[in-house]
Parts: C-alpha cells; structure tokens; sequence
C-alpha cells in the first residue's frame, strides 16, 4: 500500500514542487540562537519578527495537535536578463508567495481528505521556513544561511504545511558546504559576518527592500546596478552548477521601463506596471529611492536633469537620495 507520505509527495511533484520532505513536531530549531540574533538587532527593522516569538520557535502552538510538517520546494531559477537596474530572480516574475499558496492549499486537500488539520505557510506567518526544510530533508543552511539543494543549487521557494497527520520524517540533509567560503567573499557588504551568521541589516536584500528610510551612505556605492534585492551570495554558490530553468511559467520575466522612465512614474504607474510582483510591496516612495541609488552609482549626465527634479519630491528620502546620486555622477564625470 502507498503510505500518506508517498501519496503527498506524488501530489506535490504534480503541482510542480521539485522538493518535498517532512519533519516532526516537536522540532529543534536553534532557539537561543535566534533569540539572540534578535536581542542583537541583527534583523534591522523587520519588526514582525520581534512578534510571536513562541508559535514561531513552537509550532505546535499554531495547531496543537501537529505531529508532522510537511516543507516543499519550487524551482525559480532563470538567467539574468541585460539591462539597467538587476532585480533579484525571485522577483523577475509574479509574486511566488500567490501562486505557491495556491498549490499548498491544494495538498491541503489531499491531507485533509486522510483526516488531517493543515495550516499552510508560504513566507507569510510566524515560521522559520530555512530551519525546518533543513530537519525536512529539503538541503541544508549554508554558510550563507540559505537553504542549498544537491539538485537545485540555492533556487528554491520554500512552503510549509503544519499538519495533525503523524507522517514519517525525512532524512536530514547533509551540510555540504565544507571548506568554501565563495557566498561570502561575494558580498558586497560583508553581511555575511561568519559561516552561518547574516547581519541583515548589511544585506543588500534588505536595504533595497524592507528598510523603510534612507539606504546608510556607507553601503550605496556597494548596492552597484542592484535595484531590488542581491543574488550574489547565490549566483557565486558551486551547487548552482547542476541548475535549471524553471518549470513554472509564472515566474518568468516581466519587463519593464528603463530607470529614467521610471524616475516620473505615479503611484497610478507603479501599481500598472508591479501589480502582482514581489516589487509592489516596496511602494513607490522606496522604488524611487532605489533608482536614485543605483543612477548614483550607474547614471550619466544624461540621468542628471530628471534626478534634478526629485530634489523637491515631497518624500525627503528621495529628495536625499536624488541628491546624492547627482554628486555621484559629476563627480564621475566630470574632470
């Protein structure tokens, strides 16, 4: 007979997850580590991860019955398209968090159909997704605290279903990373502080996506070309060599406007041209700090007379940041 397990793992791999495994509850998940990572302020302004500190380290707390969670992955590997302004790759296409959701709301079915009670999360709730597909069996943390795959290198989207259902747990991955160090020379602001250990309030990723206020001047000129979020600790990784396209259509690219074009956009613009991207959540005050950011560091004179016009923008942060890319560019530019 086929065990739940196998019938779920079936299930997953026909709605287009290359990765599933499962771990128990009760679950080790480094909480002290975490605690103090926080007490640290090591996550910057990501407030929400100061909340619910119990259901994120318990999960058991969320269902009280779970016995099992369930953590799959998806593929969003895609080569970087040539142009003004890098956007990380999980961003290139539709918002993963709606399509990926949709899918696990699927397996819930099939779940709740064995006499299971489910609570699916896809980066939206108070779970520590890399830590458990660790125990999962998914790939293990590497130095650069992301989840690496033996088969899909570091591009994986994660996805957890807390279940009542006792499954069988997977083996633990293995860490593989061994003597290599390439994800941290790579980061252009060493936020990377140690093998394991991220201070995300140097990550690139998070200036240019969380922080919500002017992007600290010593780390601009690092940001280079990188509009909205950093894949450098990823791109440089050695298990990325066995990668491949994804399969999932949705995540493809959607092109857009070059940075000058964007300088004069709306919110009426913005919302036409992310609506349903990872790029909406920013909003336009932050975009438009981000264009600025990255023409300070790209721009030429011919960038100059619309970045003089956001000198008066109503938002100080990009009045600021449109200052500051203006200095940048005479003063590359000129003799």
């Amino acid at each position: 007979m086929v065990s739940v397990k196998e019938q779920l793992h079936k299930r997953a791999t026909e709605l287009g997850f290359d990765a599933f495994g499962v771990c128990s509850i009760p679950v080790d998940l480094r909480r002290d580590y975490y605690r103090e990572w926080i007490r640290q302020g090591k996550h910057g302004t990501m407030g929400w991860m100061e909340r619910n500190h119990e259901r994120r380290l318990y999960p058991e707390q969320i269902i009280s019955r779970a016995r099992s969670i369930v953590v799959l992955g998806m593929n969003y590997y895609q080569a970087n398209p040539e142009r003004r302004g890098q956007i990380a790759k999980y961003a290139l296409g539709q918002d993963y968090h709606t399509i990926i959701y949709k899918k696990l709301k699927l397996l819930c079915t099939v779940m709740r159909s064995c006499g299971g009670e489910q609570k699916p999360y896809v980066d939206t709730g108070p779970v520590l997704e890399k830590p458990l597909a660790a125990l999962a069996g998914i790939g293990w943390q590497g130095k650069s605290t992301i989840i690496l795959n033996r088969e899909q290198g570091t591009w994986l989207f994660l996805g957890v279903i807390i279940t009542t259902l006792e499954l069988e747990p997977s083996e633990r991955a293995k860490d593989y990373c061994g003597s290599c160090s390439r994800c941290m020379a790579a980061c252009p602001t060493q936020a990377i502080t140690a093998p394991y250990q991220l201070d995300a309030r140097k990550c690139i990723a998070y200036l240019t996506i969380e922080h919500d206020g002017p992007i600290p001047v010593e780390y601009r000129q690092a940001i280079g070309d990188r509009l909205f979020g950093c894949d450098d600790c990823l791109d440089v990784c050695p298990w990325n060599r066995w990668a491949t396209e994804t399969r999932e259509a949705k995540f493809s690219l959607r092109a857009y406007p070059d940075l000058r074009a964007m300088l004069n956009w709306s919110e009426g613009d913005f919302e036409h041209h992310f609506r349903g991207t990872p790029m909406q959540r920013a909003k336009l005050h932050r975009w438009l700090r981000n264009v600025c950011i990255v023409l300070g560091n790209i721009g030429t004179t011919e960038d100059v007379p619309l970045l003089q016009d956001k000198l008066d923008h109503a938002d100080p942060v990009v009045a600021e940041s449109a200052n500051w890319a203006i200095a940048q560019i005479v003063g590359r530019t000129q003799p």
